[in-house]
This record gives C-alpha cells, structure tokens and sequence, in this order.
C-alpha cells in the first residue's frame, strides 16, 4: 500500500512564497511522472505542474515563471515552490504519482489527502 502525505500550506499575502512538500510512503519499487493539481471552491480539479522521471516539467500557464516543480528521487519526494503569489491561487493543492508497488506491479495513480494553500490580498 502507498501513501502520499502533502505539507506546507499555508495562508501567506500576495506576493508571498509558500514550498509544498509530498512524501510517498509504503510500498514503493518505482515512481513515475509525479504532479500537483488544485482545486478552488467550486470548481474542478486542474493539473497545475508536471515532473516525469526524466526531471522534465511541464506547467499550466497560469503559474510559469512562478512555481517550480522538482523531486528528489531517493526520498521519493516532490516539491512545488510557488512563488509571487495570487489571490487566484487559493485552492487545496494535491500531489499525485503514478507508483509501482513492486518489481512485477503496474504503475498506479496514487492521490494525497490535499493542503490548503490560501493567499490574501
């Protein structure tokens, strides 16, 4: 069993800098592309950054040049720093992976619980 722990959140004013962090924990033989994703009050989850094994990024266009995802492969961990921060990016950040559990298994989507992430103006 796999389990992706999120931290960081926080309520910062705009123009702030907040780093999460997601640890996935349990049975872990591989990870693949990992991701954060948010979601507002009222509204759909949305994909905000992507980071494949390989290291490269992808990210909506909404936070470029303002967050940055990374990992660290031997703590099967990412991160995202977010900086110049908006009222807009208030939501609850998820982290996601895509994680084989063992040398045979298939990758898995694996979701966190989520951390709030409020910016005030």
């Amino acid at each position: 069993q796999v389990q992706l722990v999120e931290s960081g959140g926080g309520l910062v004013q705009a123009g702030g800098s907040l780093r999460l962090s997601c640890a996935a924990s349990g049975s872990v033989f591989r990870i693949g592309d990992m991701a954060w994703y948010r979601q507002a009050p009222g509204k759909e989850r949305d994909l905000v950054a992507t980071i494949r094994s390989g290291g490269s990024t992808t990210y909506v266009d909404s936070v470029k040049g303002r967050f940055t995802i990374s990992r660290d492969g031997a703590k099967n961990m990412v991160y995202l720093q977010m900086n110049s921060l908006k009222p807009e990016d208030t939501a609850v950040y998820y982290c996601n992976a895509n994680i084989r559990n063992t040398y045979y298994a298939s990758y898995k989507t694996s979701w966190g619980q989520g951390t709030q992430v409020t910016v005030s103006s």
